[in-house]
């Protein structure tokens, strides 16, 4: 008997490849049952079950599938939020998964599905990028390795020459399937990735790191657990030292200044240097006697 989680997950898969527009021409049930590698009937007993659940979408002779009905912004949010957790992504979307549709509409399940597939197949995608100078670049290669949610956004992550990088879905207009596959990231890779990240920040950087919080600091910082390795040292004034291993002072260094009085960097001194820094340039913006 087929498994239920994987039927939906590829009815959604469908409407995705629908909506994504990924093809020069008409995609009909045949090409579908080719894509899912599943009998052709499959295919229209997916599509009855997708219009079941108020998807208004058809097979054709002379349109091949289509949906006729735009998609209205709860259901989007509805299908982005089954989907990702089908897909193993993070189950926590409400606010990035809302910032997604208002940004891009029908879009944004498209783009979903097509980096989602992507990422599942090692196949290479083609997308167009809005930059943070709102200029786009159109056609970008990735190789998208899994797409996650961090820091209130949508997240695809990506592998090129062993160098990490992550692009906003809320940026990616278009996306778009290749026929060129890459080489799979191992898990273990993908973990250490992960690991040492501090808030949103990926990569492979290792940095150990050494922070001073005074005891009214203590009592907020001790109960979470900020990293997946981290040590607490309680000193004999009620203080106490934070050790952990992060892949990014300036994401740190961010985050430090923001805390204001009570945390301060003992060790490394490039985490010291960064932090007064950014301290100084924002009591820049005061005019200060």
């Amino acid at each position: 008997m087929q498994d239920i989680r994987s039927k939906f997950k590829r009815q959604l898969e469908i409407v995705g490849l629908i909506l994504s527009q990924n093809y020069s021409g008409i995609l009909r049930s045949a090409d579908l049952s080719y894509i899912f590698e599943v009998e052709e009937l499959t295919i229209m007993r997916d599509l009855q079950q997708l219009r079941s659940i108020g998807i208004d979408i058809h097979s054709t002779k002379k349109e091949g599938v289509c949906i006729n009905k735009k998609l209205p912004e709860p259901k989007l949010l509805e299908l982005i939020s089954q989907y990702s957790s089908l897909s193993q992504s993070p189950a926590f979307a409400d606010k990035s998964t809302k910032l997604l549709v208002s940004r891009l509409g029908e879009k944004s399940l498209a783009n979903f599905v097509i980096l989602q597939m992507a990422a599942e197949k090692n196949l290479v995608a083609a997308i167009d990028y809005e930059k943070d100078n709102g200029m786009l670049d159109f056609g970008r290669e990735i190789c998208p390795v899994l797409v996650f949610q961090i820091d209130n956004y949508w997240r695809v992550l990506t592998c090129s020459d062993g160098k990490f990088k992550q692009f906003h879905l809320n940026k990616i207009l278009e996306a778009r399937h290749t026929e060129r596959s890459f080489s799979k990231i191992p898990d273990s890779i993908l973990e250490d990735v992960f690991r040492f990240s501090w808030k949103s920040w990926v990569g492979t950087d290792k940095i150990d790191i050494k922070l001073l919080f005074s005891t009214v600091w203590k009592e907020r910082i001790l109960p979470k657990q900020l990293m997946t390795s981290e040590t607490f040292t309680e000193s004999a004034d009620g203080n106490f030292i934070y050790e952990t291993t992060v892949n990014s002072i300036d994401e740190l260094a961010s985050w430090i200044v923001s805390r204001g009085s009570g945390v301060k960097v003992i060790e490394p001194d490039e985490l010291k240097t960064r932090v007064i820094t950014l301290a100084k340039e924002t009591l820049a913006n005061y005019e200060i006697d």
